[in-house]
């Protein structure tokens, strides 16, 4: 028969066990970044969250002459005007048409906001240290420097993108 006494010294030896491990466990595991994950066509894309603004349903889009075909045109957004990039046609997809499901990420970067039309939204992952992988340099997989990373899990890859290059081509700033 064991005592109160020797049960509870063995649970505190059991939890402090547990906490030396706990504490002692590489930083594979520590979460490094937040990111919302949205389709476009069969790919999974993702955006680091500090970026979103806000996700919105297609609004009127207002066509603009003389800009490249994946720009749709520009929205207004709580007074603000913003353009709105087609990631489909950016990344030499077909266009399809809207569905219910079609939205627009409005990301931000400093003073540069731009809508980003999607197929759907998913999900709002964590990135760990362990799940997440360079882009790599081999046979232009990453030509346009648009991934900023890869996260792999048990539900497939996603490929983050880099906000400030997507953001700061030279074709945005003609807008």
């Amino acid at each position: 028969m064991t005592d109160n006494n020797e049960k509870d010294t063995f649970e505190e030896l059991l939890d402090l066990r547990m906490k030396a491990q706990l504490a002692s466990q590489n930083d594979d595991d520590r979460e490094i970044a937040k990111v919302l994950t949205f389709n476009v066509a069969e790919q999974v894309y993702a955006i680091e969250i500090q970026y979103v603004t806000e996700i919105i349903e297609i609004p009127h889009i207002t066509a603009v002459p003389a800009v490249p075909d994946y720009i749709t045109g520009i929205i207004n957004v709580r007074s603000k005007v913003i353009p709105v990039m087609n990631i489909r046609l950016r990344f030499g997809k077909d266009e399809i048409a809207a569905d219910d499901r079609t939205c627009v990420i409005i990301v931000n970067d400093g003073d540069v906001s731009v809508g980003l039309i999607a197929d759907s939204v998913s999900d709002v992952l964590s990135v760990r240290e362990s799940n997440r992988s360079e882009t790599p340099d081999a046979m232009n997989v990453n030509s346009d420097k648009f991934i900023k990373y890869i996260v792999e899990n048990a539900d497939g890859v996603k490929l983050v993108l880099d906000i400030k290059k997507l953001l700061g081509s030279e074709d945005e700033k003609e807008i």
